[in-house]
Order: C-alpha cells, then sequence, then structure tokens
C-alpha cells in the first residue's frame, strides 16, 4: 500500500519534470527494447502468428475453388458410362473436393456404403491438411498474454528488488524502470493474443464453410449414383 501511496505523491513532480525535460516520444523499437528479455518470446510469437495466418489463408482459399460446371460434367460422363473421363477430368483439378469424387469415381460398382465410406476417408484426410498448423495459432493465442504476464511479474519484481537495494534513496524514477517494463510485456502479450486469437477464428470459420461444401457434393455424388436404381 505505501508503494503505491508513494507513487501517487511523486507522479505530479514525475510528470512535471518530464514535461519540463520534453519527455520523449514513445515508439514501438523502444518499447520493445525496454520491454526486456520477455519480448523476444513475443516478437517472435507474432511473426509465427501472421505467417500461419497468411499461410493457411491462401491455402484455404484455393481449396475454395470449384469449377462451376465440374459436378454437372461428372454426371454426365457416370451417366455415359464413361468412368475414365470422369477420372481424368477429377485429376485435371486440384482442390479436395476433386480428390474426393475421384475416390468415389473409383469405388463405382461396389456397395454405396463402401463408396460412402471411401468419400468420408479421403474428406477427412482434406480437412485435416486444411487445419495444419491451427492449433499452433490456437497456442499463441492462449500462450503469448501469459509470457505478457510473466514480463509483468518480473518488472513488479525487479521494482521491487530496485527499491529494497535503494534503502532510503526511494524516488519515482528508480521504480518506473520496472513498472514500465511490466506494462509493455503486458501490452504486448495481450496484443498478440488477441489478433492471434481473431486470425483462429477466422481461419476456422473459413474451414468449416469448406467442409460443408464437401458435404454437400458428397451428397450429389451419392444421388448421382442412387438415380439408376429408381
Amino acid at each position: 500500500m505505501n508503494l503505491f501511496l508513494f507513487i501517487q505523491a511523486n507522479a505530479e513532480e514525475l510528470i512535471t519534470e518530464g514535461v519540463a525535460e520534453g519527455a520523449e516520444k514513445m515508439n514501438l523499437f523502444k518499447m520493445a527494447k525496454d520491454g526486456g528479455i520477455i519480448m523476444i518470446p513475443l516478437v517472435l510469437l507474432s511473426f509465427v502468428a501472421v505467417y500461419i495466418f497468411i499461410e493457411r489463408y491462401l491455402a484455404i482459399r484455393r481449396a475454395t475453388k470449384e469449377d462451376a460446371g465440374f459436378m454437372n460434367k461428372i454426371k454426365d460422363y457416370i451417366h455415359e458410362g464413361k468412368i475414365e473421363s470422369a477420372l481424368a477430368l477429377c485429376q485435371s483439378h486440384d482442390f479436395p473436393i476433386s480428390r474426393m469424387i475421384e475416390k468415389g469415381v473409383t469405388r463405382i460398382g461396389r456397395p454405396l456404403s463402401d463408396v460412402n465410406t471411401a468419400i468420408e476417408n479421403v474428406g477427412n484426410l482434406e480437412i485435416s491438411r486444411l487445419e495444419k498448423s491451427l492449433p499452433t495459432l490456437a497456442t499463441v493465442a492462449g500462450g503469448a498474454p501469459m509470457i505478457g504476464f510473466l514480463g509483468t511479474v518480473i518488472g513488479m519484481v525487479k521494482a521491487f528488488f530496485d527499491m529494497a537495494n535503494a534503502g532510503n534513496n526511494i524516488d519515482v524514477q528508480l521504480l518506473s524502470s520496472g513498472i514500465y517494463t511490466a506494462m509493455v510485456t503486458t501490452v504486448t502479450g495481450l496484443v498478440v493474443g488477441i489478433v492471434a486469437y481473431f486470425a483462429y477464428n477466422i481461419l476456422v470459420a473459413k474451414v468449416e464453410k469448406v467442409v460443408f461444401k464437401m458435404e454437400a457434393r458428397t451428397m450429389e455424388f451419392m444421388d448421382l449414383l442412387n438415380e439408376p436404381a429408381h
């Protein structure tokens, strides 16, 4: 309690001195330097988060691309009995749905349950590929604020350590270094965590859209195989 009273009592003096001397403007590079060693993992985590988001965003966007007439051509080939043409069409496209349909086409003639299982297995593999690195991004979202809080604790320990060694010569300038380090790491950890959290949820939402489209095309293909039975 005495610490907070001391800071409050000397805050006006510190502000006055800062104005008189021309307080230095804050900038990101100085904050990163003054944040101490804890800033190193936080900066690294920020780069990891940005890299994963960009790489996954582009990969998922490629996966959503689909030839508008792809399924119509597949239907025509299967109705005409041109299985090889249907396979060639699937192999000429590079997106998850085409690989799922290709597996289904290779299973034509087998029980429909086997065909559906084969398609689902390929679909699960495709989803796993799309979700690659997302757990790492989620870890960054949860871990960065904790690392920032660790920096806060270290900064406060430093502040109290300096107080203990200063004896009766305590002033606000002595405490400011440790407290400043504590606040910088807290802010940085929260920023990195919040950005990673939003990035993770954006990617998850996009993956869910791809999954929905894959399920819709699977049902469409299975309905196609059921048509001759009617």
